[in-house]
């Protein structure tokens, strides 16, 4: 089952009504929005001042810091990235000389794998 449609007509005399129709707050309205905007521009700015200058730099800082890098996920994340760097720093990946030549045969060494500047340098 269709639903009925409105003409167009019908349909612009609805949004030509709703146009004529400029319904402004009252005043008391605005003024009650006025109060409790100072209200809470005030507690903003009185906030911060209730530490002494000390506590609020201490407290400060290290949330800047923790605000710049990200906060808390971001700080896991450097963090794992940090003691996974120290481990593979202290374990490390052994000869890369010995490993190629176990992947790759005796064949091949480190110097095989990597093309050297002398191979775009050459002529013809």
């Amino acid at each position: 089952m269709t639903e009925p449609r409105m003409k167009d007509e019908a349909l612009e005399a609805l949004f030509e009504a709703a146009r004529q129709d400029r319904t402004e707050p009252s005043a008391a309205l605005m003024a009650r929005i006025m109060d409790d905007a100072m209200v809470t521009a005030a507690a903003g700015r009185s906030a911060g001042r209730s530490l002494p200058r000390r506590a609020r730099i201490r407290r400060g800082v290290p949330a800047l810091l923790l605000a710049a890098i990200g906060g808390w996920p971001a700080l896991a994340g450097v963090a794992a990235a940090g003691v996974f760097g120290l481990w593979i720093g202290y374990a490390g990946p052994g000869d890369v000389g010995r490993l190629s030549t176990e992947i790759l045969g005796s064949a091949y060494g480190p110097d095989d794998l990597m093309s050297s500047l002398d191979t775009y340098l050459t002529e013809g």
